[in-house]
């Protein structure tokens, strides 16, 4: 079984090495010593939300306070391409259930979207409270799934702003996939794109719309601005189920499973 990961709250792990004595405390501590009981020889891992992972060995618990021997240090690319989901406002908990799962599938970058269409609206207090949540979720999918690699929440973007999102990532060599029953081009069909380098990854963008869908000027202005329309097969997925599936198929074609 694989060890449980805690994230190191404003600590370099880069400059840990194997034999260093970790010490966790805080919330994550609290969580590993008080809520979870973890005990003396058990196996933990401690990431940056980076890239970077000290696996390591309690030594140590007392209460929220765990001494923690590192036994390696490694670190995790991102790979040649950089997945992103710009996932619509859903009502409900279906857009939270979206990220969480593209989260353990292995998302990179969520973006949510105040569609045209979206029952949800996010203003004033509300927004700064929703974009909090979403972190929250994406912030507990990522240690549920083990990863090194804490995915970016940005802050909500309009219609017209996804045009521009859309643009730039199409005329620097990334690829944007928009997901709508009208679309005749399987996104299987699509052919791998060019893969970038560790430190300037290609974008593969995912855009899913809400409950009531994509509206025509919507998906006129995506495709105008580089976006390809794609459809994901037979039958119309909800808003919490298509992200997560397009991202596994990018995954399996993009190589990074």
């Amino acid at each position: 079984m694989s060890a449980p990961v805690f994230l190191a709250e404003s600590t370099d792990l880069a400059a840990y090495r194997e034999g260093d004595t970790y010490y966790l405390d805080g919330v994550e501590g609290r969580h590993a010593g008080v809520v979870q009981r973890r005990s003396v020889g058990e196996a933990i891992d401690i990431v940056d939300g980076h890239g970077t992972r000290l696996s390591c060995t309690i030594t140590h618990v007392s209460g929220e306070h765990l001494d923690l021997l590192v036994t390696s240090v490694s670190h995790e690319s991102c790979g040649q391409y950089r997945l992103t989901l710009v996932q619509a406002l859903a009502k409900g908990d279906r857009d939270e259930l979206a990220i969480e799962a593209a989260t353990e599938v292995g998302v990179d970058r969520v973006i949510p979207w105040q569609a045209d269409r979206s029952i949800v609206v996010w203003r004033g207090a509300r927004a700064a409270k929703s974009h909090a949540r979403w972190v929250a979720t994406v912030r507990s999918a990522m240690k549920q799934a083990r990863r090194a690699r804490l995915p970016m929440v940005e802050q909500p973007v309009t219609s017209q702003q996804l045009v521009d999102v859309i643009a730039e990532t199409t005329q620097t060599g990334g690829v944007v996939y928009v997901l709508h029953e009208s679309a005749t081009t399987a996104l299987t069909s699509q052919p791998r794109p060019p893969g970038g380098e560790e430190l300037a990854p290609v974008d593969v963008v995912v855009v899913v719309g809400p409950e009531g869908g994509i509206s025509d000027s919507e998906l006129e202005k995506f495709t105008a601005a580089g976006a390809q329309a794609v459809l994901l097969g037979p039958h119309v997925l909800r808003t919490s189920t298509a992200g997560p599936v397009a991202l596994a198929l990018l995954s399996a074609s993009t190589g990074r499973w």
